[in-house]
């Protein structure tokens, strides 16, 4: 590890239940390429914007929450993590050396150029696949689907292991269509491990309002637990779930 790597942050949750397996440790990093409609962190796009620390400072912090985080371990998230490659790497090297379980939240839209070596070093991939639809994917966040979809492939074909996680959409992606389709392809990968369907929410429109920017999805409910139920149903019908 080399602890005097820096890297922009956003945010720290020092007690997350909901991004990898246990209590971990979540550290949000600053900057993102995507600009999806529903981002509940808008303010995360920003790629000068964020607190810069070092590996070494931002391992430190995570030590101190070790008793809590035992059976759980460390989640990089964002923003986009992997635009923080060699930061990214740091950490990652620095938990392994402290036999701390690790996983990387990511769209997987960085090029594997630049991603292969943070894949590599993490422990789970928590794989945000936007749509399956390349036209869609644009409409949702202003990027295709290219980069996600090879990231898969990397982590099918280096044994790397995977949980997808797919945003619910009404309008945009909670579509039997879609979903079938998504099921379907998730179908050839072995090193996936886990799908999580989550429903679409709007607990970010606040941060969208502050930065002055338009939310284009303020009239968008979120989906009804009937919808939620049949969204999942197609996935539970391939063993998905």
């Amino acid at each position: 590890m080399n602890p005097q790597v820096t890297g922009r942050i956003h945010s720290i949750e020092s007690f997350g239940t909901l991004d990898g397996p246990g209590i971990r440790y979540v550290l949000f990093l600053q900057g993102c390429p995507l600009r999806c409609l529903y981002c509940h962190n808008p303010d995360a796009g920003d790629c000068e914007a964020g607190r810069v620390i070092t590996a070494g400072e931002a391992l430190a912090d995570i030590l101190t929450y070790r008793a809590f985080i035992a059976r759980g371990g460390v989640t990089l998230s964002g923003g986009e993590p992997l635009l923080q490659p060699e930061f990214v790497c740091a950490l990652l090297e620095g938990c392994r050396e402290q036999c701390l379980h690790t996983a990387l939240d990511t769209s997987g839209a960085i090029p594997l150029s630049i991603s292969r070596a943070a894949l590599d070093r993490a422990d789970l991939i928590l794989l945000d696949v936007k749509a399956i639809d390349d036209d869609l994917c644009r409409t949702l966040t202003g990027r295709g689907n290219r980069e996600t979809l090879a990231t898969l492939e990397y982590c099918e074909a280096a044994g790397r292991e995977v949980w997808v996680r797919h945003v619910l959409v009404p309008g945009y992606t909670l579509d039997p269509a879609h979903l079938t389709r998504l099921a379907d392809h998730l179908l050839r990968y072995a090193c996936i491990r886990k799908v999580e369907l989550l429903p679409f929410h709007k607990m970010g429109e606040y941060k969208w309002e502050a930065l002055q920017r338009p939310y284009r999805l303020s009239d968008t409910p979120p989906p009804t637990e009937e919808e939620v139920q049949a969204a999942r149903a197609i996935f539970e019908q391939r063993g998905l779930l």
